[in-house]
């Protein structure tokens, strides 16, 4: 078998992370990348359930979390 045929075309979580960030429907909400997936969640504690589940789907992986704020939000540091 020739393993230098197989071709991985399934992009990154880097990838599909930098995707979200440029793409106004996640406006406004908790994002959760992991394993080529992209998960949304309205609230903290929903990500949190989110994480929770995709943990115990993919323990290998790491996930990638995120709040994409509006224009409407104003972040204090």
């Amino acid at each position: 078998m020739n393993n230098s045929s197989h071709n991985n075309t399934m992009p990154t979580d880097d990838i599909i992370m930098e995707r979200v960030l440029s793409d106004p429907q996640y406006k406004g909400k908790h994002v959760v990348v992991i394993a080529g997936q992209i998960f949304t969640a309205h609230t903290g504690d929903g990500a949190g359930n989110i994480l929770e589940r995709v943990r115990q789907e993919h323990p290998r992986a790491t996930p990638a979390v995120t709040y994409i704020p509006d224009a409407d939000t104003l972040i204090l540091f």
